[in-house]
């Protein structure tokens, strides 16, 4: 009797641990892997600017390569720049509120360098100190804040750091999520070149008086100037659009406009719970980040070709301005901005 009840009482332990590891294999958090050294941005014919949903992965790793490359920054300029992952803004990383990402930072760079994510709560000393070329970082955070956030390099002087291209960014969702949903999301990075020369034969280098004096050679969007307007963003009539707006400077603001169209929510912090209505402009500091929202209703901005620029048009003039066609609208000679 004695050893049927013991029999009975190892069974039930033995499922009762069965279903536990069952239970906590089911609970473990699913790892997202990203290596910016093989999922390089394609450059052509412009940067990638639409994003993908965000992963529902609660760990998100990225390796994230800083590399010396030739990139271009405007129609026919090659320039010798810095920058994370090959290119200039690099990589996107998308993360929730809550998720716990996990940073590893190689540098196979000629120089030193290091990596400063605006969205971390984290000790700049163990995190975003300097490493030197061959040389790796790794560190985690667990992201508190929603928005659109600036990623760089923080070795001094960060002004010429910033100016050779490095610099990413890094969206935060909300962890409930956005409260509009929309059909289409982009993301757009202004930054400032400062070039000595620069073409296809001799890339261009950087000009340091310049970038002391505020004189930039060019104002560009995701990387190179007016690639928007010979490549236009592409949405639906009646889309319902969100635009993650980051300012890598390193000087100037970002007077972010569209126009044709107003500014349904804007998000100057990037919380869901502190939006704006009904925006015409909104100023984006260097090193900052917001997010903007609007409709192209067809019953008012329908189907047609929308210019979206920083409205300080000395920039726009330099390269800050892009074209958003919705549907398939005639184009009209003498349209632009």
């Amino acid at each position: 009797m004695h050893g049927k009840v013991l029999g009975i009482v190892i069974v039930i332990v033995a499922v009762a641990l069965a279903t536990t590891a069952a239970v906590q294999l089911s609970w473990s958090p699913e790892v997202q892997v990203t290596d910016f050294g093989s999922a390089t941005v394609p450059r052509s014919p412009s940067y990638p600017a639409e994003l993908a949903p965000v992963s529902a992965a609660a760990v998100k790793e990225f390796r994230i390569p800083i590399r010396d490359a030739t990139i271009e920054v405007a129609k026919g300029v090659t320039y010798t720049g810095w920058t994370f992952g090959g290119s200039a803004p690099g990589p996107v990383v998308r993360v929730r509120q809550g998720d716990l990402v996990r940073i590893k930072l190689v540098n196979e760079a000629s120089m030193p360098h290091s990596i400063d994510f605006h969205a971390a709560r984290i000790p700049m000393n163990k995190a975003f100190r300097t490493i030197l070329p061959k040389d790796s970082l790794s560190f985690e955070f667990t992201p508190r804040d929603p928005g659109a956030y600036l990623v760089h390099c923080g070795t001094p002087p960060v002004l010429l750091h910033l100016m050779q291209g490095m610099y990413l960014p890094i969206i935060v969702d909300p962890k409930g999520g956005w409260p509009v949903k929309v059909q289409k999301e982009f993301v757009i990075v202004q930054s400032e070149f400062y070039v000595q020369g620069g073409d296809s034969a001799l890339p261009g280098q950087a000009n340091w008086q310049r970038a002391l004096d505020r004189q930039a050679s060019y104002v560009v969007f995701n990387g190179r100037a007016f690639q928007y307007q010979e490549h236009p963003l592409h949405v639906d009539v009646g889309d319902r659009v969100r635009l993650f707006v980051v300012n890598a400077g390193p000087s100037f603001t970002s007077d972010f406009h569209i126009v044709g169209t107003v500014f349904d929510n804007v998000y100057p912090d990037g919380d869901p719970r502190h939006p704006l209505h009904s925006v015409q402009t909104w100023g984006v500091p260097a090193g900052g980040g917001a997010v903007f929202e609007t409709v192209f209703d067809r019953a008012a901005s329908g189907e047609g070709t929308y210019a979206f620029v920083t409205h300080a048009f000395a920039d726009a003039a330099k390269g800050a301005v892009g074209l958003i066609q919705v549907g398939a609208p005639q184009q009209v000679a003498g349209m632009g901005h």
